[in-house]
Formats: structure tokens, C-alpha cells, sequence
């Protein structure tokens, strides 16, 4: 299987996107997107899930390995440490939509192992039109960015999530919050300290 890195075209997913549908319509659509090239090597779109409507949305970067194999979002690790940092912060998944930016794993092989690659703007850019349409059927009252790939895939390219990490900003209507990725947390160095702040954000956020 080639690499995700190879250099393609990029397009954009817009031609497959139904307009006006419900989410199980777009759901389905999603499975058959061909807006990227990394549909190719992955092994399936990993589409949003949550309640719609929804009070609040998350969005984060793109699948990992394990979200690619099962076809869910958040169920690898980072998944796992999203879960324990919301139940710290009070916030339930069950009701919560979380999603992607990005729909398909972006990754590159090492031997037999497929390492995460994160995406390139014009993936992110050409993913657009199924985010924008989740954040129409789901109707949130906020959207929580979860990074920067997800910030700016919101916010835009020149957004700066170290300068605005736990505010709500206003934006073409929406109410977007800032915080890091799981991901970032489950690699820091001190993971407590990470951890803690990341809490921190997300009961922020839930409050305002």
C-alpha cells in the first residue's frame, strides 16, 4: 500500500456532498467521497457522531489507526484520553458530536505499522464542505476546536491557537472554542500538568 504522502492532486469534496440533507444522508454520501486522495489508502471515511441537534461539537484533526479500522471517531488513544478529560470537566460524550476536520487517515508505513501523519491544508481545505455541513444539521451552540489543524480548518489558516487556547471567539455566526488535541496531551512531557490545563480548557469552554 502506497504511502499517504505521495505527492496527488487534491481536489475538493464538494461534488459529493449532498445539499440540505439529514445527517444520515450525508453520512452515507460521506462513504463514497472522493474529494481527496487519501480515501485511497485508508480504509474507510470515519464520519461524525453524536447527537443531532447538538448543544455542543467537537472537531479535531483527522482518524488515526484505530478510528480507520473501526470506523468511529475518538476510539484510539487520544479518544480514550478525550473521554477521561471530559468526565473530569463535566461534560458528557453521549451528548456531544464530535468529529473531524478531516475524514480519511492521513498516515505514512513504517514496516507493518502506519504512523499518523497530520494533514496537508489542502486536505483540510477540500474536507471543508462535510464539516460545514455536520455544523448545519447538528446546530450546535458551540464548536470546541480540538488543535490547530481543526482551529484553522474553522478559524482559518492564519489562526494562532497558542494565542486564544481556552477562549470562545465569535465567527461567521458560530460561537468556536479553542483548546489543544488529546494528542498533544497523551505526548507531552508532563503529562499531568498537561492534562490538568487541558481539563482546565475544557471546563472553560463548557461554562461560557
Amino acid at each position: 500500500m502506497p504511502s499517504a504522502r505521495t505527492s496527488r492532486t487534491t481536489t475538493s469534496a464538494a461534488q459529493f456532498v449532498p445539499s440540505g440533507e439529514d445527517w444520515a444522508a450525508l453520512r452515507s454520501a460521506a462513504d463514497g467521497c472522493r474529494g481527496c486522495d487519501l480515501y485511497q489508502d485508508a480504509t474507510q471515511t470515519v464520519f461524525g457522531e453524536g447527537p443531532v441537534p447538538a448543544k455542543l461539537m467537537m472537531v479535531g484533526e483527522c482518524p488515526g489507526d484505530r478510528e480507520d479500522t473501526d470506523g468511529h471517531v475518538f476510539v484510539g488513544p487520544a479518544g480514550r484520553l478525550l473521554d477521561k478529560a471530559l468526565a473530569a470537566a463535566g461534560i458528557d460524550r453521549s451528548k456531544t458530536y464530535l468529529t473531524n476536520a478531516v475524514k480519511h487517515f492521513r498516515f505514512t508505513e513504517r514496516g507493518k505499522r502506519r504512523i499518523h501523519q497530520t494533514p496537508r491544508r489542502g486536505e483540510v481545505v477540500a474536507c471543508f464542505p462535510w464539516l460545514r455541513e455536520e455544523i448545519r444539521v447538528a446546530r450546535p451552540k458551540l464548536v470546541v476546536c480540538l488543535g490547530a489543524v481543526a482551529a484553522k480548518a474553522v478559524l482559518g489558516p492564519s489562526f494562532k491557537l497558542t494565542e486564544h487556547r481556552g477562549e470562545v471567539l465569535e465567527h461567521e455566526g458560530l460561537r468556536v472554542g479553542v483548546t489543544v488535541h488529546p494528542s498533544a496531551v497523551v505526548r507531552a512531557e508532563n503529562f499531568t500538568e498537561a492534562f490538568d490545563a487541558f481539563v482546565a480548557d475544557l471546563t472553560a469552554l463548557k461554562k461560557s
